[in-house]
């Protein structure tokens, strides 16, 4: 069982994957849901400040480098593109904005890059980190309940 929590937390933090894999593994693996989904905010929630402070500073830093540089550059694009949209289609309602952003489980959307693009727009790091927090814990509801919900899928051949 603590090898199967210790899978939750590490996947959680992996970005593009987060708790929207976490959580299934858990469910699947027979992990209770409210310890998954704890496991799986704390998890992804911990490279936030990390993310806000230091994650730009990197990939700039990265994007003329030999081996590394083409997917840095990526990655800052990445958050640069989504921080546009994000303040294009929100204006004022931009904290609101990320929490959707970041809440809604598609691949992209999460809370690695949803927290580069709030520093990327300067949002501030009060309310992004409530914001991708609110995010986080609105997919981990919809990624809990779509476990629950698949859960059969996931064990039938067990």
């Amino acid at each position: 069982m603590l090898k199967h929590c210790l899978i939750v937390f590490g996947v959680s933090m992996v970005p593009l994957i987060e708790l929207r894999g976490a959580i299934p593994y858990g469910v699947a693996f027979g992990l209770p849901l409210w310890q998954t989904y704890c496991i799986a905010i704390v998890g992804n929630m911990l490279p936030v400040p990390i993310i806000y402070f230091f994650a730009r500073k990197v990939l700039v830093w990265g994007c003329d480098k030999k081996y590394i540089g083409k997917f840095f550059t990526w990655c800052l694009q990445k958050g640069e593109k989504g921080g546009q949209k994000l303040q294009q289609k929100a204006g004022r309602g931009l904290f609101w904005a990320l929490l959707l952003f970041v809440g809604i489980p598609l691949p992209g959307t999460g809370a690695w890059t949803g927290t580069l693009a709030a520093s990327i727009l300067d949002m501030g790091f009060k309310k992004s980190v409530l914001a991708c927090m609110g995010g986080v814990l609105l997919a981990g509801l919809i990624m809990g309940g779509l476990s629950l919900l698949g859960v059969g899928i996931f064990t039938a051949g067990a």
